[in-house]
């Protein structure tokens, strides 16, 4: 089957939220194929504990590729505890110059409750404005909706489940069924 026929898989909106001394990051449970919800309760964020430091990651994209990604953050974490910033760049630096990794379709958000980064196969470490990053099929939908509460009383887990919302009855490819890790808070 050629590529432009081939339905796609979709079905992902994954939120990283920054307020106060919390972060949050939520994800939906949609995966689909074209048309057809495959399940509805995927879990794409967790959390990761390399030598007892916590990071939260979420993920957008084919789940294989992003548990491979993943388990290459967690090694890079090992080798550098405690520098988020450092492991993301080292990944990202593998996942541009590796053949193997080249081929991955995901992306993350990652967070040590101290910074957040996106991470994309481009080998961008990219750390978000206005302290909300969003990916996926419903992530602009999320993006506008969080960054319009951010001056709002609501905390980040309160601005990350209401975005999901609005993503969720915008987006065909995203449900309300949410993953939600928090940092701090």
């Amino acid at each position: 089957m050629a590529d432009d026929q081939f339905p796609g898989w979709h079905g992902t909106t994954i939120i990283g939220v920054k307020k106060g001394d919390e972060v949050v990051i939520a994800g939906d449970g949609q995966v689909s194929l074209g048309q057809t919800v495959i399940k509805g309760t995927a879990r794409k964020v967790r959390k990761l504990s390399p030598g007892g430091f916590d990071v939260v990651a979420g993920f957008a994209g084919s789940t294989a590729d992003a548990f491979t990604l993943l388990e290459r953050l967690e090694t890079k974490l090992e080798a550098t505890p405690g520098q988020l910033a450092r492991a993301s760049v080292e990944l990202a630096k593998d996942w541009r110059t590796d053949k193997y990794l080249q081929k991955l379709e995901a992306m993350l958000i990652v967070t040590d409750g101290k910074d957040m980064f996106v991470i994309t196969g481009a080998g961008d470490v990219l750390e978000p404005e206005h302290n909300v990053a969003a990916i996926g099929s419903g992530g602009n939908f999320a993006l506008a909706a969080a960054r319009a509460m951010m001056d709002s009383e609501k905390d980040a887990e309160t601005v990350a489940r209401d975005a999901m919302a609005i993503a969720a009855d915008i987006c065909v490819y995203t449900n309300g069924r949410l993953t939600v890790e928090k940092i701090g808070g």
